[in-house]
C-alpha cells in the first residue's frame, strides 16, 4: 500500500513538473472571452515572450483587457511566405468553389501574381478567358472578410522588407490604416515632425501594409583566438577580407534560401561592389542623379536615357558580376552552410568557427556573452564602415485577419514608446522587458541624439535605461544610415535569383567549390594558376548566360528547381574542371 502510495506520488510530481517550470506568455490575467491575436513570426522565443507579455499589459491598460498572443513559429521568411501562399490559395479556392466558379489550374499563379494587370490583357488572350483572369484577381484582391476566405491568422511579424513588399505584392497584406484615420503621434508628432522615416539612404523603413519596428545592420564576427591560429593579424574590417585564403575552411555561414535577413547581406556584399566599380569608373558622385534620371525615364532595364553614359551601367554589371565572385570566394572558405543565422556568432563564440557573418544583434549579444568573466576580448562583432544599410523588420495585418482590431492595436503598441522600450531596455528597468535583454535597435527617432531639442531629450531620458548607449557611432542606426547609400536598381530586382544562385554555387555544390579552392591553393593561391580561377569564377551559361540583365528575368522565364538543378550541374562540372587544371598548373 506504501509503496503504491509512494509511486502515485512521483507520477503526480511528474505531470505537474512542467506546469510548475512552465514560462508566462502574457496572458496572467487572461480569461475566456477577452481577445486573442495569432500571429506568425520567425522571432526568437524572447522576443515573443517580451511583446506577449507587454502588449497584453498595454491592452489592458487602455482597453480594459488582457490579450493572449498565439505565436505560430514555422520557420525563417521563406518558410513562412510559402505557407502563407499554400493556405491563402487553399481558402480562396474552397470560396470560389462554393460560389459555384470554376477553378483553373493556373488560378493560383493569377491571384498571387504581383505584376498582374486587369487593364493590360495580353496578345492571344481571348474575351472570355481574360474575363475569367481578371474577376479571379480581382475578387481575391478587392475581399478582406474573414468569412470569406483568409489564413486564419492575423499578422505577419518580422522578416525585411523585401518580405513586406513581396507580401504585398501577393496581395496577402491589409493596410493597417487608411490615408485619414491613422492615429495621431504613430510616424510623426502631433506636430507633425517625422518619428519613423519612410526609409534612410534608400533603405525601405515602412509602407501603407506594413510598418518597421526595429532596425538591423550586418557584419562580422570573429573568434581572436581562432584568428592568431590562422595566422591572421588584422581582424576583418569589410565584406572582402573574409574571401582572404587564409579563411580557408573556417568560416561559418548561413543558407539564405532559408532567411531573409542572410540573403540581405548576400545582396548587400554585391551591392557593395557594384558601388566600387561604379566609383572606380568615376562615377561615384553623379550616381544618385544618374539614377534618378534612369528612375524617371522608365525605359527597359540596362537602357539608359541620353544624359546617363552608357559606361556607368557597364561599371554596375561589372560591379555586380565583381560580387557574385566574392560571395563564391567567400562560400569556398566556409566550414559550412547552416540553416540557422543565429548558430554562426555562437560557433564563433565557441571557437567552432573563425568568423562568420551576422546581424548585429546576434553577433553584438553573442560577443558579450563570450567575452563575459574572461577578463579579456575573445569575440568581436563589427559592422564594416560604409558596407551595410540599415534594415527594418516589419509588423503586418493579413488580409481577411480574423482579430482584425486588436491587429491594429498590435502595430499601434509596436510603434509607441512603451512598445519600443522592449527591444533596448534592461529587464526589470520601468517600461522595460521582463526577463530577457532584447539588445535590438528601436525605429523611433526619438531613442536617438537629435538636433531636435524634443528627440534629444527623449534620448537622453531613454539613456539611463538601455542596455547600450544608442548615441555611440557602433549603434546610432540613424548615423550608420547616413553612412550608406541602397540604390535599389543595382541588386533588389536579383534579390530571389541571387539566393537560387548562391545555392547551387556555395551549398549543393559546395563539396565540389571548397575542393577546386582547396587544389588552387595547395597550387599556390589565385595567381599561380589563372585558368583554373578562370573556371572557378565562370558564370553560369545555362540556360541563359548569367548576366546582370538576364538575372531579372530569369525568374520570370524558367522554373525555379529546374534552374537550381541546371547551376548545380554546371557548377559542378567547373569546378571538376578548376581542380583538374589547379593541378596542373601547380605542377613544377
Amino acid at each position: 500500500m506504501t509503496r503504491n502510495l509512494v509511486i502515485l506520488l512521483v507520477l503526480v510530481l511528474l505531470l505537474a513538473l512542467p506546469f510548475a517550470f512552465q514560462r508566462e506568455t502574457g496572458t496572467r490575467e487572461w480569461r475566456p472571452g477577452d481577445p486573442t491575436l495569432v500571429v506568425i513570426t520567425p522571432m526568437n522565443e524572447a522576443i515573443r515572450f517580451e511583446f506577449a507579455q507587454g502588449f497584453s499589459r498595454w491592452h489592458m491598460e487602455h482597453y480594459g483587457s488582457p490579450v493572449k498572443v498565439d505565436w505560430r513559429n514555422i520557420g525563417g521568411a521563406t518558410e513562412i511566405a510559402r505557407y502563407l501562399s499554400s493556405e491563402f490559395t487553399s481558402s480562396f479556392r474552397a470560396w470560389w468553389i462554393g460560389q459555384g466558379r470554376p477553378w483553373r489550374s493556373d488560378a493560383a499563379s493569377i491571384i498571387l501574381s504581383p505584376t498582374f494587370d486587369p487593364s493590360w490583357r495580353p496578345e492571344g488572350v481571348d474575351d472570355e478567358d481574360w474575363a475569367e483572369q481578371c474577376a479571379l484577381y480581382e475578387a481575391f484582391r478587392g475581399t478582406d472578410d474573414p468569412k470569406a476566405f483568409g489564413s486564419q491568422i492575423d499578422m505577419y511579424f518580422g522578416g525585411g522588407a523585401y518580405d513586406g513588399n513581396q507580401a504585398t505584392g501577393r496581395g496577402l497584406l491589409s493596410p493597417v490604416w487608411g490615408a485619414d484615420d491613422m492615429p495621431p503621434g504613430v510616424v510623426a508628432t502631433e506636430g507633425g515632425v517625422e518619428l519613423i522615416p519612410e526609409g534612410l539612404s534608400g533603405e525601405q523603413w515602412r509602407a501603407p501594409t506594413w510598418y518597421g519596428t526595429t532596425l538591423s545592420t550586418f557584419g562580422i564576427c570573429y573568434n581572436l583566438d581562432r584568428m592568431q591560429a590562422q595566422g591572421i593579424e588584422i581582424p576583418p574590417a569589410s565584406w572582402g577580407d573574409l574571401a582572404d585564403p587564409r579563411w580557408f575552411g573556417t568560416l561559418g555561414l548561413a543558407d539564405p534560401t532559408k532567411s531573409g535577413s542572410i540573403a540581405k547581406i548576400f545582396e548587400t556584399i554585391v551591392q557593395v561592389q557594384c558601388r566600387k566599380a561604379v566609383e572606380a569608373a568615376g562615377f561615384g558622385g553623379q550616381a544618385d542623379a544618374f539614377e534618378a534620371a534612369i528612375a524617371a525615364a522608365n525605359l527597359p532595364p540596362g537602357v539608359m536615357p541620353p544624359e546617363v553614359p552608357a559606361d556607368y551601367q557597364a561599371a554596375v554589371e561589372e560591379g555586380w558580376a565583381a560580387g557574385i565572385r566574392l560571395l563564391q570566394r567567400i562560400g569556398a572558405n566556409a566550414r559550412y552552410f547552416t540553416d540557422s543565422a543565429s548558430k554562426v556568432p555562437l560557433d564563433v563564440g565557441m571557437g567552432n568557427a573563425a568568423a562568420g557573418l551576422a546581424i548585429d544583434f546576434y553577433g553584438r549579444y553573442e560577443a558579450q556573452i563570450s567575452n563575459e568573466g574572461r577578463g579579456r576580448t575573445a569575440m568581436v562583432y563589427v559592422t564594416p564602415v560604409g558596407e551595410s544599410g540599415v534594415g527594418a523588420d516589419p509588423i503586418s495585418i493579413l488580409r481577411g485577419a480574423p482579430r482584425r482590431e486588436t491587429a491594429v492595436r498590435f502595430v499601434d503598441y509596436l510603434l509607441s514608446e512603451e512598445g519600443q522600450r522592449l527591444w533596448c531596455y534592461w529587464p526589470g528597468e520601468p517600461g522595460g522587458p521582463e526577463q530577457y535583454a532584447l539588445q535590438r535597435l528601436p525605429i523611433r527617432r526619438d531613442f536617438y541624439p537629435s538636433a531636435n531639442e524634443d528627440f534629444q531629450a527623449a534620448y537622453e531620458r531613454h539613456r539611463a535605461h538601455t542596455t547600450d548607449d544608442l548615441g555611440t557611432p557602433a549603434l546610432d542606426a540613424y548615423r550608420l544610415a547616413a553612412g550608406y547609400v541602397y540604390r535599389p536598381r543595382w541588386t533588389a530586382g536579383h534579390f530571389a535569383m541571387l539566393r537560387d544562385l548562391i545555392r547551387a554555387m556555395c551549398l549543393d555544390a559546395g563539396q565540389e567549390l571548397r575542393a577546386a579552392w582547396g587544389a588552387i591553393l595547395e597550387a599556390g593561391g589565385p595567381e599561380a594558376c589563372p585558368r583554373a580561377v578562370a573556371a572557378l569564377e565562370r558564370l553560369p551559361q545555362m540556360p541563359v548566360p548569367l548576366t546582370w540583365r538576364a538575372g531579372l528575368s530569369l525568374a520570370a522565364e524558367h522554373d525555379r528547381l529546374d534552374l537550381l538543378r541546371e547551376w548545380t550541374r554546371e557548377y559542378r562540372r567547373q569546378y571538376a574542371e578548376a581542380a583538374r587544371l589547379a593541378r596542373e598548373e601547380g605542377r613544377p
